[in-house]
């Protein structure tokens, strides 16, 4: 029998991570599981994942700096970065920093699964020829400047000239859950 495939999950909501990680479990994955970048560099330490899946909005700190430690202790691993707050630059920065694949909530392990298996890009996506709207484009300008912010609602809020209660209005409005 092969050795079983190794999987981190780095989530802080802990149903979800342990909805995960029973789904893994049942496929055959090894799982383990952290909540922080702190506790992830300390899992690498004792455990060494083949995969990752990480979360983009961990509390208090972004998964992108989880990402980067990840693919820094291993070039070779597999990351998708799962989030409930997609827009195009964080997704771009996710890849840049080594990730995958990048899935917006809700993503079950089939579709997690499936980005593992797509490690590549596919040139035959079809181009969009809808023009992006007002409403996406000012979407895509707040996560731009959260992801530069470091997710600080309120720099954030003041980089792009708001209240920033207006800021978290809107962020909540367009939740993706």
């Amino acid at each position: 029998m092969s050795a079983p495939r190794r999987l981190l999950i780095v989530e802080d909501d802990a149903k979800f991570a342990a909805a995960l990680q029973r789904s893994f479990e049942r496929k055959g994955y090894l799982v383990s599981h952290s909540v922080s970048l702190a506790e992830t560099q300390d899992q690498l330490g004792r455990f060494e994942p083949g995969y990752a899946v990480v979360d983009l909005k961990l509390a208090g700190e972004s998964g992108l700096a989880c990402v980067e430690a990840l693919r820094q202790h291993n070039p070779d691993l597999l990351i998708v970065v799962l989030t409930g707050f997609a827009s195009i630059a964080t997704a771009v920065e996710a890849i840049k920093l080594g990730a995958c694949h990048y899935l917006a909530k809700p993503a079950n392990s089939d579709d997690i699964e499936e980005a593992f298996a797509r490690g590549s890009g596919d040139a035959t996506t079809p181009i969009s020829q809808r023009p992006t709207s007002i409403k996406t484009l000012e979407w895509e300008r707040i996560h731009q400047t959260l992801v530069e912010t470091e997710f600080n609602i309120s720099e954030t809020a003041r980089r792009l000239g708001m209240h920033r209660r207006t800021l978290a209005r809107k962020l909540e409005k367009r939740r993706l859950s």
